[in-house]
């Protein structure tokens, strides 16, 4: 029997792999860097290290697994990844149409990305029609100092919109992300574009597959 569940009052959505295809140029370039630093590895195995972390994460994970990676290695990593990503970052498939949709419906949403904002600039801002519909929503749990899984970052964005956390819906792609969700005792919808992810699914997240059947899941279509 399908469940039912009520229109949310709001949706918060992750920015990477969500809003925005900047993953492969995140991990390509993590993988470039510390192969130049003497730790070489998998894009998967980069994937499932750090997919939803911090790229101050990705530097203490490089320290301690043999990269010598210098001080100040953060900031030059951003600096090469927003020159990559301003090259030509795609929106993911089906989200012009879905935040049309929510804004018909009179659905408030925002963006709570463990990114810094500087990132969310340089990926959403080559996209002038959903930069202009996101002004003022994008919720850095970076540069706020409240990174997922904590919870702050959505209840902070849910606050911001004047939601009811609990009566918010997720949308994410991380097991990091799922968990800030779930922390936040908030409902987790699960994009997960390549089919099954359980480690998604472990976090409490209700998998889906295209952008398309977000209206339905979140009660708006039949």
């Amino acid at each position: 029997m399908t469940q039912h569940h009520p229109i949310p009052h709001a949706v918060l959505f992750d920015c990477d792999g969500v809003l925005v295809d900047s993953e492969p140029a995140t991990f390509d370039l993590i993988q470039e860097e510390f192969a130049r630093y003497g730790v070489h590895k998998t894009i998967s195995e980069l994937e499932d290290a750090f997919i939803g972390s911090t790229i101050e994460n990705v530097y203490q994970w490089g320290r301690e697994h043999g990269a010598d990676l210098p001080e100040g290695w953060v900031d030059s990593y951003y600096k090469a990844l927003y020159v990559r990503l301003r090259e030509g970052t795609e929106l993911m498939p089906g989200i012009p149409r879905l935040l049309a949709r929510l804004d018909a419906e009179g659905i408030p949403f925002a963006v709570g990305s463990n990114g810094r904002k500087a990132k969310m600039e340089a990926t959403l801002g080559q996209h002038p029609d959903i930069r202009t519909r996101l002004e003022g929503l994008l919720f850095s749990g970076q540069d706020m100092g409240m990174p997922k899984p904590k919870p702050d970052l959505y209840i902070h964005a849910a606050r911001h919109l004047g939601a009811d956390p609990a009566a918010c819906v997720v949308i994410e792609d991380s097991p990091t992300g799922a968990r800030a969700a779930k922390n936040a005792g908030m409902r987790c919808l699960g994009y997960s574009p390549k089919g099954d992810n359980p480690r998604l699914a472990a976090e409490g997240a209700e998998l889906f597959t295209d952008m398309r059947q977000v209206p339905r899941l979140i009660g708006l279509d039949p």
